[in-house]
């Protein structure tokens, strides 16, 4: 537990980049949170340092991503059919299965201390959902959560044509997270045909855009998430 509670969170829109490039920053900034909360424990508590918590936003070129508990063979590419599609392929140290990462799609990367909120994995995945949940009905789009299930669905009550707008996928260590959620804003869908989305096969994605039936503003949606994000965490954002 923190001596020191910091609900402080710096945010940074990393714009267009590299899958790679983004995951070695957030793993830099995620090590180094560690370090300080390691450093802490040895300090008597007028001597420490309060943790710092950041929240990047960042766009991907296409990208497909495979976590822990993911099968590769989810991901219907060849290494002829990725380079064909111009997109990437990693396996990285989140939990879930596979997902994809493209132009028109928010990711969202929160690097916090949760012992500065609550140390609460389930909650904490349930607070990022609502965010997206809060966002979709500020543009007229019921959404929820299915059982079982992480993200963020339509047509979640009565199921009958399911589909995914936002994956989640989350990393945590010694209560700081990193990872975290895909929300498909103007998302070109036909990159979703090559891979078994997050391992389930009979249930379909979609992207606001397709919902809305126009573009989406981008800009408007990443202030909408961000909004409710400093909301629900009581965070200050700066």
């Amino acid at each position: 537990m923190n001596e020191i509670i910091n609900k402080t969170v710096k945010f940074r829109d990393l714009g267009r980049m590299d899958y790679q490039e983004a995951w070695d920053y957030q793993e830099a900034v995620f090590a180094e949170t560690v370090a300080l909360k390691i450093k802490n424990r040895n300090l008597p508590s007028e001597e420490q340092v309060a943790t710092p918590n950041s929240l990047f936003f960042v766009e991907h070129p296409h990208v497909y991503t495979l976590g822990k508990s993911g099968k590769p063979e989810n991901l219907l590419l060849d290494e002829s059919g990725l380079k064909n599609h111009h997109a990437s392929y990693y396996k990285i140290n989140r939990g879930g299965d596979i997902t994809y990462h493209g132009p028109g799609q928010l990711v969202g990367y929160p690097i916090l201390d949760l012992d500065n909120f609550f140390t609460d994995i389930h909650k904490y995945l349930r607070l990022l959902e609502e965010a997206i949940i809060l966002t979709l009905a500020d543009y007229g789009v019921e959404a929820g959560r299915i059982d079982g299930l992480t993200g963020v669905w339509l047509d979640h009550v009565k199921q009958e044509n399911p589909r995914k707008i936002c994956a989640m996928g989350v990393k945590s260590s010694r209560w700081v997270t990193m990872h975290g959620f895909a929300f498909n804003l103007n998302v070109d869908l036909s990159y979703f045909g090559h891979i078994i989305p997050c391992g389930i096969d009979d249930k379909a994605v979609t992207s606001l855009h397709l919902e809305l039936g126009k573009p989406v503003d981008e800009s408007e949606a990443k202030e909408r998430v961000k909004g409710h994000l400093k909301d629900l965490f009581e965070m200050e954002m700066i």
